[in-house]
């Protein structure tokens, strides 16, 4: 299994049609799913685009702090050696004045891909499914509040003041919540063209200060994966302009709706027909077995979709979060959710990730759900009619908190095969590691009180 690498001449290019051009961001993405990198001088580019650049290996095992995890053994074992970032095709851009970023996977010193970097494991999944004559198509859309950036210590966040106010009611799809984001929503798109970032459609979410703003369909969920990262990146830089904070904490507020990150997929054939087209209310057999399959893995995948202590505080009945292993047809209380529309455009929308998990092994996961779907012809048994909520104890239960979903994924015998088994092995051991640092901060609580509110 190869990753596409990006000519010296792509960087050339940019530097002629951008002179301006003084620091580019190399952004690499570990396992705990948070974007690092370097910051360098635009002359030290075309070193990037020749040899790489190195970075030390520890950095794809650090925790979602950035701290080493050592029992991954990538730490003193090897002499925290370095490994070497390399850009991907069609991911330099302008980021701001003088500025530019390059999303980068990183290759062992022969020039293999890196086994356990998150964007080979997504492209470890879709090669299965591209040997069998299959493109994915997929979509990511994230939640996210803005609040304010300057608080009291020890108090906890608010909402931003927007339009001179500070948002008090829900504001679902909200006109006037727009407007009063009007300047921040500019600014954003704006940041988002210059970037190639293909942004579209804003909402006010189901709660004050919650957005929501949709990334477009593409044939290429590594570049998705990408654009995921740069819009995080660009949402943070452009609310700080504005004086604000951007979160994508799975739940920032204990009373108020979560941030998820919502997948959609459909499947092209060789000749680039959608697999799943059928008539709404009548999915067809490769649609059903897709979603048996993402049933099937949903226990081994959820600590990939819900990776942090704060992400199981957002599945709750009524919060429009999953509480079962569930589908329906436009149903929006279910895990898998068959989209109404045109026959032709049907999809799934997996509706379980938060926007906390790691784009690249989230989109990895989901994938590898449908294919060993497909594979197998597996039936998802019937969808849900109606309130899912109240129909989640006949259908099978999600992971109750983090330790028992890490447990799932440890004892999984469908994502090893599909994103790596060092993959796996590495992004549990990740997960041991911060639970082990959770509950150090958290002394005066007992271990089933943890269990219970995590």
């Amino acid at each position: 299994m190869t990753i596409a690498v990006a000519p010296p001449a792509e960087a050339q290019d940019f530097l002629a049609a951008h002179p301006d051009t003084q620091f580019v961001d190399i952004i690499f993405t570990g396992l705990s799913g948070t974007a690092r990198g370097k910051r360098i001088r635009v002359h030290e580019l075309a070193a990037l685009y020749g040899a790489g650049r190195p970075l030390p290996v520890s950095i794809l095992v650090a925790d979602v702090t950035g701290q080493d995890c050592f029992d991954t053994g990538l730490v003193w074992e090897n002499g925290d050696s370095d490994r070497f970032a390399r850009p991907a095709p069609g991911t330099l851009v302008p980021t701001g004045p003088g500025r530019a970023a390059v999303i980068t996977s990183l290759f062992e010193a022969d020039g293999t891909v890196c086994e356990i970097d998150c964007r080979a494991a997504l492209a470890r999944v879709v090669a299965r499914l591209q040997a069998d004559g299959l493109t994915p198509v997929v979509a990511c859309e994230l939640e996210f509040y803005l609040v304010d950036r300057n608080r009291a210590d020890g108090q906890p966040p608010q909402p931003a003041r927007m339009g001179g106010a500070r948002p008090a009611t829900h504001g679902t799809y909200g006109l006037e919540e727009l407007d009063d984001a009007g300047s921040f929503l500019a600014d954003l798109w704006a940041a988002a063209d210059a970037a190639g970032l293909p942004l579209e459609t804003a909402i006010s979410e189901y709660a004050p200060g919650q957005m929501e703003l949709t990334l477009k369909y593409r044939a290429d969920p590594l570049r998705v994966a990408d654009d995921v990262v740069l819009y995080k990146r660009l949402v943070k830089q452009v609310a700080r302009r504005h004086d604000m904070l951007a979160t994508f904490m799975a739940k920032p507020f204990a009373d108020a709706a979560g941030n998820g990150l919502h997948l959609h997929v459909s499947i092209n054939d060789a000749a680039g027909a959608n697999i799943f087209a059928s008539p709404h209310g009548s999915p067809n057999a490769p649609l059903l077995h897709a979603i048996g399959g993402l049933k099937a893995a949903l226990a081994e995948s959820f600590a990939i979709f819900a990776p942090n202590a704060n992400s199981y505080r957002r599945f709750k009945a009524g919060s429009f979060a999953p509480v079962a292993a569930s589908w329906g047809m436009d149903n929006r209380t279910t895990s898998f959710r068959i989209t109404a529309g045109p026959d032709e455009s049907r999809h799934i929308e997996h509706r379980i990730a938060g926007a906390d998990a790691n784009s690249y092994l989230a989109l990895a996961a989901l994938l590898a759900g449908v294919h060993h779907g497909l594979t197998h012809q597996i039936d998802p048994g019937p969808p849900v009619i109606g309130d899912g909520y109240a129909a989640a104890e006949a259908q099978p239960a999600l992971p109750g908190d983090w330790f028992a979903a890490v447990r799932a994924l440890e004892a999984g015998r469908i994502l090893p095969e599909y994103l790596g088994a060092s993959t796996i092995a590495m992004f549990a051991s990740v997960k041991r590691t911060e639970q082990e640092r959770y509950m150090a901060v958290v002394p005066a609580l007992d271990y089933d009180w943890v269990l219970a509110n995590a």
